[in-house]
């Protein structure tokens, strides 16, 4: 007979672990289940995350993994969640190695992946070094430094106009958005050099870059470059299971309640595949009150 938990956690990162550990702390049965891609697999370091200011994100999910297992209930399973599909009394979940398991209730913490754009080869290669795509997780880092914002798409001015905190900005339209006049007065006022000529080329050996050449050969000294990358659900599991998904600003969401319940009844999500607003403590903070919600749905169904 398949064994069934309270409660399966999918995704093994800051909000997966945040969730399962309100459940242990409940004393509940907790499978999670983790396939070892988080997102931030590619920083060095995490930053202004409380308490863990500067610690690689391996270390902090490896300590916290560690932290959770001490509890009885718990139980973690490395692999890759495949399918999610709704059962009597819950919902299973295969693995890709055919490994099948089943909760009561499920939190998808499965995260999300960024895009960038393929026109310009050696994102790839820089990324999270020099090619980063939130100040307020790296750009103390880069202070001072030369700095470019690469337009993705129109919301782009918004990152144009943060960036100056931080250091002397270029602002490339790359042919996307073409300011308006008020636009670029509010850039004029922060210092931003706003230029229209697109980029063709990243210079300097990666990881690192000390400018870009443009179409039209012009280079241009850069040391670190921003960009609002475009993002993808890690996983199809809300799909499969009928979550209903909003298009947000960058990529697709899943459509959460205050209390991090999709529109799935006892289906729960968690981290950045849950808003558009991501970091480590919002993922953390979400994956809280999932854990937090999907205990209290066991004892008060609706």
């Amino acid at each position: 007979m398949q064994e069934q938990y309270d409660v399966i956690v999918v995704g093994g990162s800051f909000a997966g672990l945040s969730a399962a550990m309100q459940l242990a702390r409940a004393r509940r049965r907790v499978q999670l289940i983790d396939a070892g891609k988080p997102r931030n697999r590619f920083a060095s370091h995490a930053h202004g995350f409380f308490g863990q200011d500067g610690v690689p994100p391996s270390e902090i999910v490896a300590s916290a993994t560690r932290q959770l297992l001490k509890y009885p209930t718990v139980s973690l399973v490395k692999g890759e969640a495949k399918r999610a599909y709704s059962v009597a009394g819950g919902f299973r979940v295969e693995l890709a190695d055919g490994a099948t398991q089943e909760a009561r209730r499920l939190i998808l913490a499965t995260g999300i992946q960024d895009k960038l754009p393929e026109a310009l080869p050696g994102l790839a290669a820089r990324w999270g070094i020099s090619v980063l795509h939130c100040p307020y997780c790296h750009g103390y880092e880069v202070g001072d430094r030369r700095l470019g914002v690469l337009a993705t798409h129109p919301n782009s001015i918004h990152q144009a106009l943060l960036i100056p905190d931080w250091g002397p900005t270029t602002w490339f339209t790359q042919g996307i958005v073409e300011p308006s006049e008020q636009d670029a007065a509010l850039l004029q006022a922060r210092g931003v050099t706003i230029e229209s000529t697109p980029v063709a080329e990243i210079l300097g050996e990666a990881p690192a870059m000390n400018a870009v050449r443009l179409v039209d050969g012009r280079e241009v000294p850069i040391d670190a470059l921003f960009v609002g990358a475009r993002t993808e659900m890690a996983s199809d599991l809300a799909g499969q299971l009928g979550c209903a998904i909003d298009e947000g600003p960058f990529g697709q969401v899943i459509r959460v309640d205050e209390w991090k319940e999709t529109s799935v009844p006892g289906v729960f999500a968690a981290g950045d595949v849950s808003t558009a607003m991501t970091n480590a403590t919002f993922a953390s903070a979400s994956g809280v009150m999932a854990g937090v919600a999907a205990h209290r749905s066991l004892i008060f169904p609706t």
